[in-house]
């Protein structure tokens, strides 16, 4: 059976497209194992805000992160809708199994070279290194996350040593050298 070839479809990427806090993304679809359905995210102390927490994920240890706090977006509450999009990430060399808490998944797209611009240099919420480019799909258009970058170790250790570091200095005592003695009374 014949079927006919679209020009360029060789160039062509799949990706899955999710919303977060009224934003749509998309991440390759080659990067994502599996979607399910949310369940109760076991909290694990010293984590960063962004990091949920931990799923079972038939007898595996798999992170949670929630994009939207991470890009400083105040959390959402969990609907039916909300699921994790499951991913394989590159972090310090080896490959890792993280979720991704969606408010929900959107659809799998195609997109070409031509289908997709550069970042723009200021308008979204999410830092343009975080960014492979802008999916231009339909009359809208889609940000393209470069997970390795969104997902490093780095950026979460940067998470970690930043959520480590205000509590210390809040627990931290002033130093008391700029107030006078009082003079003892004998």
């Amino acid at each position: 059976m014949n079927h006919p070839i679209e020009p360029g479809s060789g160039n062509r990427s799949s990706y899955l497209s999710f919303m977060l806090a009224g934003e749509e993304y998309a991440v390759g679809l080659l990067r994502v194992r599996e979607i399910i359905e949310y369940r109760p995210v076991t909290r694990v102390p010293g984590m960063p805000v962004a990091v949920q927490g931990v799923i079972n994920l038939r007898g595996s240890v798999v992170p949670v992160v929630d994009l939207a706090v991470k890009f400083g977006l105040s959390p959402r509450p969990i609907t039916r809708w909300s699921c994790f999009v499951i991913v394989e990430v590159a972090l310090d060399g080896q490959q890792t199994v993280l979720g991704l808490l969606c408010d929900t998944v959107r659809e799998v797209l195609e997109l070409g070279p031509d289908d997709i611009e550069p970042p723009p240099a200021f308008g979204t919420r999410v830092r343009l290194e975080f960014l492979r480019g802008m999916g231009r799909h339909g009359d809208a258009f889609i940000l393209l996350l470069d997970l390795d970058r969104v997902l490093s170790l780095e950026e979460l250790l940067r998470l970690t040593t930043a959520a480590d570091e205000a509590p210390a200095s809040v627990l931290a005592p002033a130093p008391s050298a700029s107030q006078p003695e009082s003079p003892g009374h004998g």
